[in-house]
């Protein structure tokens, strides 16, 4: 008796698979390529760069949260009461600041860019959170920042 059965597909595979299977190995190269390019990064960059800002944040002994210009160490502006998504932010960059021993004194990067989207680096750590994605009212806590100046 004969217990071989012949495949449904034949004995060749059909030029939709093998197209298939060319298209996911082009995309594994490419995908490897540009990783490589980057040096390992990979860019989350939605656009040029339109401002940059150094910026310190210091929790004050009345609760409050200073933030000073990084260069010239003047407190550009005062955050007071519970400002919810400011202290989550740091308090999430400032965890793995303390888990990775770095201190306060690396300014964090704050930045816009060409479209509208900004973003939060912590220049110590790497570790960087897209601000616009948690809404414009959270994304605009941080963008006033960009013209704040020195309070009197």
């Amino acid at each position: 008796m004969n217990t071989h059965h012949p495949s449904p597909l034949g004995t060749a595979t059909p030029w939709p698979i093998r197209a298939l299977g060319a298209l996911l190995l082009a995309v594994v190269v490419a995908v490897t390529w540009q990783y490589k390019v980057n040096g390992g990064v990979v860019s989350d960059e939605a656009g040029a760069v339109q401002w940059q800002r150094l910026l310190q944040f210091e929790d004050r002994a009345n609760g409050d949260i200073a933030v000073l210009d990084a260069r010239t160490r003047e407190e550009v502006a005062r955050f007071q009461g519970e400002q919810g998504f400011l202290r989550g932010s740091l308090r999430a960059l400032a965890r793995e600041r303390k888990r990775t021993e770095f201190g306060p004194d690396v300014p964090f990067e704050l930045t816009g860019h060409v479209g509208g989207r900004i973003t939060l680096l912590d220049k110590a750590t790497g570790q960087r959170i897209p601000l616009e994605s948690f809404g414009p009212t959270n994304s605009a806590v941080f963008a006033q920042l960009q013209w704040a100046r020195p309070v009197q």
